[in-house]
C-alpha cells in the first residue's frame, strides 16, 4: 500500500510517501532543492511517522529521502529568511521538534537510509532513528553556527545518539566530518560502499525486524529512548532561541551569503 501526501510527486514544493508491505513501512521525503525541509515537509513527515508508528501492520519503519544527491540539506533557507517574527521562528523549528518526537515516540524501530551527505537538521533525523545505514560518501555537518544559529532543536537528540563531546565537536567546528567519523562515534550504524549494498542490508535487516516479536522491539525501544520524557518541553524551549536568532541582522545576512555561494 502506498500513500502520498496532498503534493504529486513531480511538485515543486516536494513530497512525503509512504509504503506499507511485508510489515515494513517505507516513508520517503523529497525536496529538489537538495532535500531540505520547510514546514510542509516537516509538517507531513512528523504526521506520516505518527501514523506508521500506530499502524498494526507495521511492525518497522524505514526512513529514506528521495533522489541521488544529498541525504537532506536541513532547514529551508528560503523558508528561513520569509520568518518575520520570533513566534514565526518558533513555530517553523518545532518542525523539526515534532518529527524528532514521532520517531522516538514511535513505539517501532526505525531504520535511517542515508545515501548522500546531511547538514544540519538531518542529522537531528539520523540521530533520531533506533539505527542507520549509510553509504561511504554521506559525510555530516551541524551548519547551524555558521548561519548564526545554533543546533539547539536537533542537540539533544544527536547528543544522546554521539554524546557530548562529540555533539560538541560538531557544533563548534562547522566542517564536515566524513562517515567514518560518524560511524566510529554511533550516528552511523554501518556503512557500505555503494547505495545497492546498502539497500540490500537495509531490507534485509527490516525483513528480519517484520518478523520478531513486536512487544520486544517496542520495550526495547522505551530503553533505549528512557530519560526523554520532557522533551516536548526542552524542545519547544529550544524552538523559541532558534526562532529568535534566525531575525539577527548577522543571520540574515549569514544565510544570504549561503544562497548566493
Amino acid at each position: 500500500m502506498t500513500t502520498d501526501a496532498p503534493r504529486p510527486a513531480n511538485s515543486p514544493d516536494g513530497y512525503v510517501r509512504t509504503d506499507i508491505a511485508d510489515g515494513i513501512g517505507r516513508i520517503e521525503f523529497f525536496h529538489p532543492k537538495s532535500n531540505a525541509l520547510p514546514s510542509a515537509i516537516l509538517r507531513d513527515l512528523a504526521a506520516a511517522v505518527t501514523a506508521v508508528g500506530a499502524d498494526p501492520s507495521v511492525r518497522v519503519i524505514v526512513l529514506q529521502s528521495g533522489g541521488t544527491g544529498p541525504f537532506c540539506a536541513g532547514a529551508s533557507f528560503d523558508e528561513l529568511t520569509a520568518i518575520a517574527s520570533p513566534e514565526q521562528g518558533q513555530e517553523f523549528f518545532s518542525g523539526f521538534a515534532r518529527v524528532i518526537l514521532a520517531m522516538i515516540r514511535a513505539p517501532k524501530f526505525v531504520i535511517s537510509r542515508v545515501h548522500g551527505k546531511a547538514a544540519g537538521g538531518a542529522v537531528g533525523l539520523i540521530a533520531a532513528s533506533d539505527f542507520s545505514m549509510a553509504v561511504t560518501k554521506a559525510s555530516a555537518k551541524l551548519s547551524e553556527l555558521a548561519v548564526g544559529i545554533g543546533p539547539f532543536v536537533v542537540g539533544p537528540v544527536i547528543e544522546k545518539k554521539i554524546g557530548l563531546a562529540a555533539f560538541g565537536a560538531m557544533s563548534v567546528d562547522a566542517d564536515w566530518r566524513d562517515a567514518a567519523w560518524g560511524e566510529r562515534h554511533g550516528l552511523y550504524a554501518k556503512l557500505f560502499d555503494d547505495v545497492a549494498a546498502m539497500d540490500d542490508a537495509v531490507t534485509a535487516l527490516a525483513t528480519t525486524l517484520a518478523a520478531s516479536n513486536p512487544e520486544a522491539m517496542a520495550m526495547l525501544k522505551r530503553v533505549f529512548w528512557a530519560g526523554t520524557e520532557q522533551w516536548e518541553t526542552l524542545l519547544a524551549e529550544r524552538a523559541g532561541m532558534s526562532g529568535t536568532l534566525v531575525l539577527s541582522e548577522f543571520t540574515r545576512n549569514a544565510i544570504g551569503a549561503f544562497k548566493t555561494r
